[in-house]
């Protein structure tokens, strides 16, 4: 099946954006973010967004650009330390967030995408995330309860893909998108490179393109860097 679409406007109207979607966005900080699809979110004007993500961009890039617009109500993050309109929202009350530590968020997003509804894990007991949860002695430890995630969209970004929606990703810039691609009911790809089927070695394929509804080639790619950290010379 050929699930090739032109560009992101394009993926984004045939997944049927509407008001108040779960919408999973891969990438950590700025790397490996599906740049192309947040814009052409952000330009549908769809309110009251429930977003998955890792974090939320800087001020002018990534999600800071659907925070810029208020269009999302609810932020499921792990950590969110470089984006003041995020800090500034979220201090008003206008913006709700959840936060999970980041094993853990990865972990409910794969066991979403598994169809797994929960897991115990040790990880938070004792502490805030835990309030309201189940929790349970196993082995004489204490776990608590945590739920998978899914969403109604997933946008993800590979290096590479084909027709067919196989995707390959580069580095670290694999991070969160494999597992928030089998975790949507419908799942958008941004590749850098697409090939014909074939193409891919299919033993190095990370996201098979079962997962994946519509794929297109981005046609630029800023790659910021999010903190520049560098050392003195000489």
């Amino acid at each position: 099946m050929n699930k090739v679409v032109a560009n992101a406007k394009e993926a984004i109207r045939l997944a049927g954006v509407r008001d108040g979607m779960t919408v999973m966005v891969g990438g950590f900080g700025l790397c490996g973010i599906p740049e192309h699809l947040i814009i052409a979110l952000r330009d549908t004007g769809a309110k009251n967004l429930t977003v998955i993500s890792n974090n939320a961009g800087i001020d002018d890039f990534g999600l800071g650009l659907l925070l810029q617009t208020r269009q999302i109500k609810k932020m499921v993050s792990t950590y969110v330390g470089e984006n003041a309109i995020f800090e500034q929202q979220y201090l008003k009350g206008e913006l709700e967030i959840e936060f999970v530590p980041q094993g853990t968020f990865a972990e409910r997003i794969r066991a979403g995408g598994a169809g797994i509804p929960g897991f115990f894990t040790p990880t938070g007991v004792g502490t805030i995330i835990a309030d309201g949860k189940e929790t349970r002695v196993i082995d004489g430890r204490e776990y608590v309860l945590e739920r998978g995630l899914t969403a109604d969209l997933a946008l993800v970004k590979a290096h590479r893909g084909d027709k067919s929606g196989n995707l390959v990703y580069r580095k670290t810039a694999r991070n969160f998108n494999p597992m928030m691609a089998t975790a949507g009911r419908i799942t958008i790809a941004e590749v850098e490179e697409l090939v014909e089927v074939g193409t891919l070695d299919p033993d190095g394929i990370h996201t098979p393109g079962i997962y994946v509804n519509h794929i297109f080639c981005g046609d630029h790619y800023e790659k910021r860097i999010e903190q520049r950290t560098t050392r003195p010379r000489g």
